[in-house]
C-alpha cells in the first residue's frame, strides 16, 4: 500500500527501493562489517536527566556485552578521536599542551591553529547531539555486530514513556492536539493532527516526519528480528509478519501504519543528502579509516568513497534549500529551536530502560544528529581544503561511525520492508 510520491519530495518509494535494495544496501552492509564500523564508544551508565528512573529491563536479550579492551584494534583506541597518525600525534600534544596549561609554543603557527579548533570544535554550537564523553571512565566499546538490534523483550509503559516523552514534548506539538492512536485517548483518526501539521512550516512538519520514521524503522527491525523460539538448546531469531502488522497494517492501525512507512522513506531521503553533501571531507588524501591495518583501512577508504558516490548519484535528491529559508532572523531562531529539540531527544535515550535498545537508540540519535550537522554547514564544506586541517567543519569518529551505521538501520528496513511484502503476499 506505500507507494508513488513522497509529500514535501519529488521523489517517489520505487526509485529509492530499487536504489537501495539492489545498489547501496550491499555495498554499505559490507562496510559496516569492518573493524572500523564496528566498535562504537559508548556510556550506558548515564542516570536519566529527566525523571527519576531505576527500571532496567532484567530480560537477557536487555543485556549488552562491551568489549574487552585488548579485542579492540589498537588504531582505534590510540585514535578514537582523530584519524591519521598525523592527527593523533597533533591530538596527544595539544593534551600535553592543555596539561601544560597552554599551546606549545614550538608548534607551527597552522598546527597550533589546527590543535585549538579541535579542542573548541567539540563543545561548538552546530552539534545537534548530547554526545557521550567517551574519556568517562564508563564509557566501554560495544561491538555492533555481536549486539545486533532486535526484539528485546522491553515494552509496555517504560517503552511507551519514553515514546511520549519524545512525541509531546520535543515535536513542536500543542498539548491540545492529540497525536493519532496515542493510547487511552478517543481517536479522531487523526484528523486534528493531520491538519495541524499540514497547517506548521515545513520544518516542523519534517522534524515530525523525521521522529516518526525514525521509529517506523526501530520498529521494522524488532518485528523482522524477532524471537520466535527460545528453548534451552536453541534460540531463534526472524521476519514475525504479525507483529509487523500491527504496527503497520492499514486497517488495524486506522491508516497509520502507511503514513509511518512513508516517514521512514522521508528519513532515508534527508539521511541519504547528507552522505552525498559530505563527500568532500572524506576524499581528502589526508583523511584516513584509521584502525592500524593499512590495507584493510585503504580498502574501507575505497568502499567508503564509493557507496558515497553512489549516494551522490541518487536521482531525485530530498531539497534540503526549502529549509530555513525565510526572513533571516527567523531562520536563525528556528534553526536553534530545531537543534535544541533534537539534543533534547538525544538525552531521552539516556532514560531506556533495556540497555541495547539505549545503544541503538543513542547511535540512531547521534547519526542523524550528525546528518543534520551535515545538511546545516554546507557552505563549509565546501570551503574544505584538500589538504590540512578542515577548519570549521569537523567529523569526529564517533560521529562518522554513527552517521554510517544510523544510515545503515534505515536502509535495513527498506529492505526488510520488500522481505515482508513477500511474504505476506505469499500468505494470501
Amino acid at each position: 500500500q506505500v507507494t508513488g510520491y513522497l509529500d514535501d519530495c519529488t521523489c517517489d518509494v520505487e526509485t529509492i527501493d530499487a536504489f537501495n535494495n539492489y545498489k547501496l544496501f550491499p555495498r554499505l552492509n559490507e562496510l559496516l562489517q569492518s573493524d572500523y564500523f564496528r566498535y562504537y564508544k559508548v556510556n550506558l551508565q548515564k542516570p536519566c536527566p529527566f525523571w527519576e528512573d531505576n527500571s532496567h529491563c532484567g530480560m537477557r536479550d536487555c543485556a549488552v556485552q562491551p568489549c574487552p579492551s585488548d579485542e579492540v584494534p589498537d588504531g582505534i583506541r590510540a585514535g578514537s578521536y582523530k584519524y591519521s597518525e598525523e592527527a593523533n600525534s597533533l591530538v596527544e600534544e595539544c593534551e600535553e599542551a592543555k596539561r601544560l596549561g597552554a599551546v606549545d609554543d614550538s608548534l607551527s603557527k597552522e598546527t597550533r591553529q589546527a590543535v585549538l579548533q579541535w579542542a573548541q570544535h567539540d563543545d561548538s554550537s552546530d552539534s545537534f547531539c548530547e554526545a557521550d564523553d567517551i574519556h568517562s571512565p564508563d564509557a566501554e566499546y560495544v561491538d555492533l555486530l555481536l549486539n545486533p538490534e532486535r526484539y528485546t523483550g522491553y515494552k509496555g509503559p517504560d517503552a511507551w514513556k519514553i515514546w511520549n516523552s519524545i512525541y509531546e514534548e520535543n515535536c513542536f506539538k500543542p498539548q491540545n492536539v492529540k497525536r493519532p492512536l496515542a493510547s487511552g485517548r478517543g481517536d479522531d483518526g487523526g484528523h486534528t493532527f493531520y491538519k495541524w501539521l499540514k497547517g506548521v512550516c515545513v520544518e516542523k512538519r519534517a522534524f515530525y516526519r523525521l521522529i516518526s520514521g525514525l521509529h517506523a524503522s526501530i520498529n521494522i527491525h524488532l518485528s523482522a528480528r524477532y524471537l520466535l523460539q527460545d528453548s534451552w538448546s536453541e534460540k531463534k531469531w526472524g521476519p514475525n509478519v504479525t507483529e509487523f502488522q500491527q504496527r503497520f497494517d492499514e486497517v488495524l492501525t486506522n491508516g497509520e501504519g502507511p503514513r509511518r512507512l512513508k516517514n521512514l522513506y522521508f528519513l532515508y531521503l534527508i539521511e541519504l543528502r547528507a552522505l552525498s553533501k559530505v563527500l568532500p571531507f572524506f576524499e581528502r588524501p589526508g583523511f584516513q579509516l584509521y584502525t592500524g591495518n593499512e590495507s584493510q583501512d585503504a580498502e574501507m577508504k575505497h568502499l567508503l568513497l564509493e557507496i558515497l558516490h553512489l549516494a551522490k548519484s541518487f536521482p531525485l535528491h530530498f531539497d534540503e534549500n526549502s529549509f530555513f529559508a525565510g526572513n533571516k532572523k527567523e531562520a536563525a531562531k528556528l534553526k536553534e529551536e530545531f537543534r535544541l529539540h533534537f539534543k533534547n531527544i538525544s538525552k531521552i535515550m539516556d532514560c531506556v530502560g533495556c540497555f541495547k535498545c539505549r545503544l541503538w537508540g543513542k547511535l540512531q540519535t547521534q547519526g542523524l544528529g550528525t546528518a543534520l550537522k551535515i545538511l546545516f554547514s554546507e557552505n563549509l564544506i565546501e570551503k574544505i581544503p584538500e589538504s590540512g586541517p578542515s577548519y570549521g567543519f569537523q567529523l569526529t569518529r564517533q560521529e562518522i561511525v554513527a552517521l554510517f551505521n544510523a544510515f545503515g538501520r534505515v536502509s535495513t528496513s527498506v529492505k526488510e520492508l520488500e522481505n515482508f511484502r513477500n511474504l505476506l503476499q505469499n500468505m494470501r
